[in-house]
C-alpha cells in the first residue's frame, strides 16, 4: 500500500486538500501531480474497497517511486504524463464524466528541488536543466542560449515578478555573448545576484524569482494549467470536486478566474446573503481561499506561499 510521502517531502495542505476533495469514499479520484505521494496516500487511506485513485506525473522519477511504493494497492494506478492531456488519459481509463474529484498540486516537489542534477535549485551546483520531464523538451541552458533578450526580460517580469528583469536579462545576454553559454545553476545564480542592486526586503535570495520564471517558461507550466483546468471540468461528474494548490500569484489568478468564469450568471443580486449559480454554471466555488496555518509554515517554510481553491461541478 502507498505509504507516506518519500524523500523527505512534506506535503502542503494535506488534510485541507483531502477533506475538500473526498466527497465519496467509493468514488474515483485523479491526483494530477503525484510528486512523492503525500496526497495520494491520504486519499487511499480514506477510500473504501470500491474506490479508485488514478495519478499522473510528468517526472519519470516520481512515477518510478509510485510504482515501487504503491504497486501493492489494487485501487491505485499511475501514468507518466502531463495534466495538459488529462482528458486523453481519463478516456483511456474509461473515466470521462465519472470522476468524483481532481487534485492539482502545482510547482515542484522537495525531491526535485533538493537533487542538484535536476537544476531547479540556486543553492546547489548542477546543470541548468529545470525540466519536469528530463526525457523531452529543451533545458533551461538551451532556453537562455536561444531566447532573445526582450523575451527573457518579459518572462522574468511576468513569470517571476522580478522588478529588475531588464537588468538581469541584459546581464544574461551579455555573459553569453562575451563569455559563452550559462551551464550551471550556481553560475546563473551568482550572475543574477550581481545584477540586482539591492537585496530582497524579506531576505529571500535574489535568484529566486529568476529561477522560478525560467522553470515556468521551460516547462510551459501556465499553459499546461489552463489546459488541465478546462479538461478537469470535462472529466468530473456532477457535484465532483476540483481542488487546486498553487504557489505563485499568476497560477492562483488563473485558477480564480477559471472558477469564476465557469460559474454562470448568479440568480440573485450581489449583496444578498445567498447567491446561487445561474444558467450556464459548470463550476461553483466552495468556500474561501485557504492558506497554510502558522504551525505548518513553521514546520515547512516552503508552504508559506501556498494557496488552495476548491470548486464543485454543477449538475
Amino acid at each position: 500500500m502507498c505509504g507516506v510521502a518519500g524523500d523527505g517531502h512534506q506535503t502542503v495542505l494535506l488534510e485541507e486538500a483531502v477533506d475538500a476533495l473526498m466527497v465519496d469514499p467509493s468514488g474515483i479520484y485523479i491526483d494530477t501531480t503525484f510528486g512523492r505521494g503525500g496526497h495520494s496516500a491520504a486519499i487511499l487511506d480514506r477510500l473504501d474497497a470500491e474506490g479508485r485513485l488514478f495519478a499522473l506525473d510528468r517526472d519519470p522519477e516520481a512515477v518510478s517511486w509510485a510504482e515501487r511504493e504503491c504497486s501493492g494497492d489494487g485501487r491505485f494506478m499511475i501514468q507518466q504524463g502531463s495534466f495538459a492531456d488529462l482528458t486523453r488519459y481519463a478516456e483511456s481509463w474509461g473515466l470521462r464524466g465519472q470522476v468524483s474529484g481532481v487534485l492539482f498540486d502545482l510547482g515542484v516537489s522537495s525531491p526535485q528541488l533538493d537533487q542538484a542534477p535536476r537544476g531547479f535549485s540556486f543553492q546547489r551546483e548542477g546543470p541548468l536543466d529545470m525540466r519536469l520531464d528530463c526525457s523531452t523538451g529543451i533545458t533551461a541552458a538551451e532556453w537562455l542560449a536561444h531566447t532573445p533578450e526582450g523575451e527573457i526580460e518579459r518572462a522574468l517580469r511576468t513569470l517571476g515578478e522580478e522588478r529588475y528583469a531588464r537588468r538581469v536579462a541584459r546581464a544574461i545576454v551579455a555573459h553569453q555573448r562575451n563569455r559563452g553559454p550559462l551551464t550551471t545553476t550556481t553560475e546563473l545564480a551568482e550572475l543574477v545576484r550581481r545584477a540586482i542592486p539591492r537585496p530582497d526586503a524579506g531576505g529571500r535570495d535574489a535568484a529566486t524569482r529568476t529561477f522560478q520564471a525560467i522553470r515556468i517558461a521551460v516547462n510551459g507550466e501556465l499553459e499546461a494549467l489552463e489546459a488541465g483546468l478546462a479538461q478537469a471540468v470535462e472529466v468530473l461528474k456532477g457535484a465532483g470536486r476540483l481542488v487546486v494548490i498553487s504557489f505563485h500569484s499568476l497560477e492562483d489568478r488563473i485558477v480564480k478566474r477559471f472558477i469564476r468564469g465557469h460559474g454562470g450568471a448568479p440568480t440573485v443580486p450581489r449583496g444578498l446573503p445567498v447567491r446561487e449559480a445561474g444558467p450556464g454554471c459548470r463550476l461553483r466555488a466552495r468556500g474561501r481561499l485557504v492558506r497554510p496555518g502558522t504551525a505548518e509554515c513553521v514546520r515547512n517554510p516552503r508552504a508559506r506561499s501556498a494557496r488552495m481553491r476548491v470548486a464543485e461541478r454543477c449538475g
